[in-house]
């Protein structure tokens, strides 16, 4: 039976869920279409037909390979959907001057980041609904997005003492510690991106030679291997060897605990349990709890930077396409600044 038959008489189809897991989904033949709760597809969508229904689903499991991404787009179409409810606007009656008005609203309340990157998803959803001959036009491609430049990122930064602080205050007694000291050293000293490292495998920790790499799992499934850090090696090579699982070479590197009972599980851990974990450290440690995963990033970036480091070295280790992207996470800029503002003698 052909794939468009099998459609047409309401089969069931496996599509990834929008988490990452696996959503039941219907899609013809007037069959509901069952997400997860709290994943309703839009209402802008479902009553455009169901050919619109499917080119949504598709275009959410199928053509979006980042979860992050994936994730950050649904919650932008979500919201768009919301005010259009409101208005009782349809799919078929946007038009560029409605997305305008909506983008108008948006810039009042959020980050121009975060208005472009709305932007940016109404237009990839929109230009698929068109190729599938859903809608005549893209409503939102002749829509302007807000101006925005920057020279500093705004991600907050540890110095170097409140690093060592927040590592020596990790309990690494038992194995939970090791496991978080770890993860944190990975990524302060290889500068990479959390959902790079939390996809490790235990075989992407690797002799090479006389030294030792790690192999990270960046966007768009590329590999990017790195010489380890000392003290880095000796944060894995202790994790591992507490966890005994140098030997299960294709398990996740990073695992999730059960409960409270300082045993690992065999499932990797997520970007919301990294999170939930610097949280717990920093708070522990005294130091910011306004810090995040992506302070680690930009912590070694700039230590690195301050020790005589070169910006085209920092950004080919933080797999970055732009040196410009690379110099928004050096804030070597803010010790000389201090110091200057400190010559005031009033």
């Amino acid at each position: 039976m052909s794939e468009k038959s099998e459609m047409e008489q309401g089969a069931i189809l496996l599509l990834p869920e929008l988490k990452g897991e696996l959503v039941v989904a219907g899609n013809t033949g007037g069959q509901e279409v069952a997400l997860p709760e709290g994943l309703n597809l839009p209402k802008l969508i479902t009553d455009a037909g169901e050919k619109a229904t499917l080119r949504f689903i598709n275009f959410f499991t199928a053509e979006i390979e980042n979860d992050n991404t994936r994730m950050a787009y649904y919650r932008a179409v979500r919201q768009f959907d919301a005010w259009c409810e409101k208005r009782g606007i349809g799919l078929h009656q946007l038009q560029p001057f409605i997305v305008a008005t909506y983008t108008k609203e948006l810039k009042e309340t959020r980050h121009p980041q975060t208005v472009k990157q709305h932007l940016a998803a109404l237009r990839m959803l929109f230009d698929n609904l068109v190729v599938g001959q859903v809608i005549p036009n893209n409503p939102a491609a002749s829509v302007r997005g807000p101006k925005y430049s920057t020279k500093k990122g705004k991600t907050p930064v540890l110095t170097a003492d409140e690093t060592r602080q927040l590592f020596k205050a990790i309990d690494t007694s038992h194995l939970i510690g090791l496991r978080d000291r770890a993860l944190i050293g990975t990524m302060v000293y290889t500068f990479a991106r959390v959902s790079a490292v939390i996809n490790m495998k235990v075989e992407d920790f690797y002799q090479s030679g006389v030294k030792w790499k790690v192999r990270l799992h960046e966007k768009g499934g590329k590999f990017h291997e790195v010489f380890s850090h000392h003290n880095l090696v000796e944060y894995l090579h202790e994790y591992i060897q507490a966890a005994g699982i140098s030997e299960d070479k294709k398990a996740p590197l990073f695992r999730t605990a059960e409960g409270r009972s300082r045993t690992l599980t065999d499932h990797a851990m997520d970007r919301h349990d990294a999170i939930r974990m610097v949280k717990r450290r920093a708070h522990d440690a005294g130091v910011s709890d306004k810090i995040g995963c992506h302070t680690f990033r930009a912590t070694g970036i700039t230590n690195y930077l301050m020790n005589e480091g070169t910006l085209e070295f920092a950004q080919k280790l933080a797999c970055h396409e732009s040196a410009r992207t690379t110099g928004l996470y050096d804030r070597r800029d803010d010790e000389v600044s201090l110091d200057e503002i400190e010559k005031i003698k009033i």
